[in-house]
């Protein structure tokens, strides 16, 4: 076997590997391919930053980046919209209204312990709360049943309790309403207890676990050495007394705990706590998100919420894939009608472009969307644009009475400068706008730089290689599959070679 046989059957095995790996690995698809939710956020001044800047937007950005990868949302964009808002697309997400609080909320944690004197009001504020959480888990329990709600909602006490907190509703109170009481209670008791210097800050991972006696989750927090040691101090100071230790993030109390007379000596060391609030599964999985994430420097406010339904997603793919084969259909025919088996040849050189780009795609991974379609759609015509180029050459070479063999190695030599300075000015184009440009543009940009790589090594690689496999088959090896003889003025030529 030949040298050149030997390309060609690497190139085959690497189009046998890039249909496998096509198949066996999906292509990470955009919001605008596969639907799902777009939130535009707007950052807020406050009294301490009247005035928000480019800094104070890349805290927020890097704040929303580690919740985004929390909440497990693959593919997502974040990109600065002016210079106070952040557009957010999470693709695949079916709850934007879930995504946009995990999202939102500052998630400001801190440690508090309890006022002296306040037994008797912390007392009753936790009952109060317990009658609420049993409320709700009755709720959840019934599927939250229409007719069990109603008879809640007769209940006196019940009543006074909305009452007392200037709940008012004109229909009857839902689940979603016995939430926010129950968050008025917890923000009372948030009031019965007094900062310390041990916060959010100091925190350097946070978990969640299932509880094997009670099954309810708890989030686990673990410090730094100094946050370890604040956390010591703090447990040491009310270690076998009355005073309790409050866990309150955000202004609201999710559990407060005591410390026992063991821990007097050093307090609690070891730099890790855990917080237990008869957490659900997902609360528990977005109360870990937010405390992973860090608090937002700044408050957000979510002032749009848009929903792009899968069917318009599929529409979308349905409508580029038709545009990508039309495209290749249509440079197909033509390539064939002007050069004959050299058009062919490339032909099979841009499916075997195709099938590679596609399985890099899945292996990188990259998310694709309309714009990036479009890359990777124009990548074909710089591969296209560089068979043309040597096309153009062998047939010059054919012109001016080379023989055939001789010619397809002077096209591939002569056209070798001009297809590399082609590529490289595009790449140059693509870096440029995949570091300066956002969102979309970095799609675009991603999609066609891998592509003209790849359409670089096709063009000058398989394009060849599968020349010269046909070229070694008498039958093929004829100039009058190249080139009309016509447009030869050397009439001595010999076409068998």
């Amino acid at each position: 076997m030949g040298r050149n046989n030997y390309w060609f059957l690497v190139i085959i095995i690497l189009a046998v590997l890039s249909i496998f790996i096509c198949t066996n690995t999906p292509l990470q698809l955009g919001l605008d391919l596969r639907g799902g939710s777009q939130l535009t956020l707007e950052v807020q001044p406050t009294d301490e930053i009247p005035k928000i800047t480019s800094n104070e937007m890349e805290g927020v950005k890097a704040v929303l980046d580690k919740r985004v990868n929390g909440l497990g949302v693959s593919d997502s964009q974040l990109q600065t919209v002016g210079t106070n808002q952040l557009l957010l697309e999470l693709p695949g997400e079916e709850d934007p209204s879930g995504a946009a609080k995990v999202l939102g909320e500052t998630a400001l944690l801190e440690f508090r312990i309890q006022k002296n004197g306040t037994e008797v009001q912390l007392r009753d504020l936790q009952t109060q709360r317990n009658s609420i959480e049993s409320v709700l888990k009755l709720i959840e329990d019934n599927n939250n049943s229409a007719q069990l709600i109603k008879e809640i909602n007769i209940n006196n006490e019940i009543n006074k309790l909305f009452e007392k907190y200037n709940i008012k509703s004109n229909q009857i109170f839902d689940a979603d309403q016995f939430k926010v009481l129950r968050n008025k209670i917890n923000s009372q008791i948030a009031g019965l207890f007094e900062p310390t210097s041990l916060t959010g800050k100091y925190l350097t991972n946070a978990g969640r676990r299932q509880d094997q006696n009670t099954n309810n989750w708890e989030v686990t927090l673990s410090f730094n050495s100094e946050g370890g040691e604040k956390f010591a101090d703090i447990t040491k100071s009310i270690a076998g007394t009355s005073r309790l230790l409050g866990i309150v993030i955000d202004g609201i109390s999710y559990s407060e705990a005591s410390v026992g007379r063991q821990f007097e000596t050093a307090g609690i060391t070891g730099g890790a706590a855990t917080i237990s609030g008869n957490f659900t599964a997902d609360d528990a999985r977005n109360l870990e998100v937010q405390l992973r994430g860090g608090a937002l420097p700044l408050p957000l406010e979510i002032i749009q919420i848009r929903t792009i339904g899968p069917s318009l997603g599929t529409q979308n793919i349905r409508l580029s894939l038709f545009a990508a084969l039309s495209g290749l259909l249509f440079v197909g025919i033509f390539m064939i009608f002007i050069y004959k088996l050299a058009g062919f040849v490339a032909v099979l050189a841009l499916s075997f472009y195709s099938i590679f780009t596609l399985s890099i795609y899945a292996l990188l991974p990259v998310t694709l969307t309309l714009p990036g379609i479009a890359g990777f759609i124009l990548s074909i015509g710089m591969a296209v644009d560089a068979n043309v180029l040597i096309f153009e050459r062998l047939k010059e070479e054919l012109r001016n009475g080379n023989t055939l063999i001789r010619s397809i190695d002077a096209s591939f030599k002569n056209a070798f400068s001009s297809i590399i300075d082609g590529h490289l000015t595009t790449l140059i184009s693509c870096i440029t706008l995949f570091y300066l440009g956002t969102g979309f543009v970095k799609g675009f940009a991603a999609t066609l730089g891998i592509g003209v790589v790849l359409s670089l090594f096709t063009a000058l690689t398989c394009t060849k290689a599968i020349l010269k496999f046909l070229m070694s088959y008498q039958g093929l090896r004829k100039i009058s599959n190249f080139i009309n003889l016509k447009q030869i003025s050397t009439p001595s030529i010999n076409v068998q070679q």
